[in-house]
């Protein structure tokens, strides 16, 4: 049986929080056992924003060890920039992409807004306006059946579907497939200091618990998590709706339950729900940082690793590029 294929890739930036975990990296992991799969670091599209290129370069490989340790196959892995075919597909792409379909792309508003709250005088990337074509690019490329997405994310979906079948139609065949969203259930984490905000490595360290965080930093942060105690007894605040939330995507479930019976008759004592809410994310991590430490006892390996499975992958990303060349009358 042929197995269907999915892509999905993440940025270097920031550090593997929980949102970040619980949202992409935990499902990636599961889906490994049935599908062809395929991840990038997408350090490309990491460049739209404004960054410092030794820290890209650092970051990116921090990533690679960390996503080994939760469990992603090397494999499975690799980092967008070593396979150059990306970019030349999304040239192409974009050539089949209109103005208004970008110009119409939420995202690129909200993080010009980013960069300008930062500051005022720093000039927004044309990057950032057109990436949704790179990450088309990202997709097709692999001929890819699923993309994984939460609900929240259809637009650049439907974007790369525009995309391809507008490729299809001016070729006059069928060549790219319509790739699928693959929703998940993706937990809600919010920020532990502000439940009004999603946790964020960009917001500040109090904003985000890292997976790689020692026991005593997870602790302390979930200690100091806003519950909102006392605003109405009878409604659970968002602060304490994060907790309970998080406590469910470590898979406590019988433990969720048996606080949450206490919050609806009333006793619950937020000081045990706070202390259940850090053994858990603890007992999570602890065997993630486990593997992590044996990892990086030899960094040259896991790099070589990653050098090779881009490479493998590549031959994949080629062989897509020279046909669609063919099909739009390239040289």
């Amino acid at each position: 049986m042929i197995q269907k294929k999915i892509l999905s890739g993440i940025q270097p930036t920031g550090n593997l929080h929980l949102g970040r975990y619980f949202g992409a990296v935990q499902n990636w992991v599961n889906l490994q056992e049935n599908y062809n799969c395929v991840y990038g670091i997408v350090d490309y599209h990491a460049m739209t924003m404004p960054y410092n290129p030794i820290k890209l370069r650092e970051n990116v490989w921090e990533l690679s060890i960390n996503l080994i340790a939760c469990g992603i196959k090397p494999e499975n892995l690799f980092i967008q920039s070593m396979i150059p075919e990306h970019a030349e597909l999304g040239w192409i792409l974009g050539c089949m992409c209109s103005y208004g379909e970008l110009s119409r792309m939420v995202q690129f508003k909200d993080k010009s807004e980013q960069v300008k709250e930062k500051d005022k005088d720093m000039f927004i990337s044309s990057g950032l306006f057109t990436y949704p074509v790179l990450q088309a690019a990202d997709i097709l490329i692999y001929k890819a059946d699923y993309v994984p997405v939460g609900k929240d994310q259809d637009q650049h979906l439907e974007l790369t579907r525009n995309i391809a079948q507008r490729f299809n139609n001016v070729v006059g065949q069928e060549y790219f497939v319509m790739p699928e969203p693959m929703y998940t259930e993706i937990p809600k984490v919010m920020s532990t200091a502000d439940p009004l905000k999603k946790m964020s490595a960009s917001a500040g360290d109090k904003h985000n618990i890292n997976v790689f965080a020692s026991e005593e930093q997870i602790r302390k942060q979930i200690r100091s998590a806003v519950t909102d105690a006392g605003i109405d007894p009878s409604k659970m605040a968002p602060g304490t709706e994060n907790l309970f939330s998080i406590l469910l995507a470590c898979g406590q479930h019988d433990l969720h339950l048996d606080l949450l019976n206490s919050f609806k008759s009333g006793n619950l004592k937020y000081s045990i729900l706070k202390d259940a809410v850090a053994d858990a994310i603890v007992a999570l991590v602890k065997p993630i940082q486990a593997r992590k430490e044996l990892i990086i006892q030899d960094k040259k390996s896991v790099k070589d690793q990653i050098k090779k499975s881009s490479a493998e992958i590549r031959l994949r990303a080629s062989e897509t590029l020279k046909e669609v060349k063919v099909l739009c009358g390239l040289s």
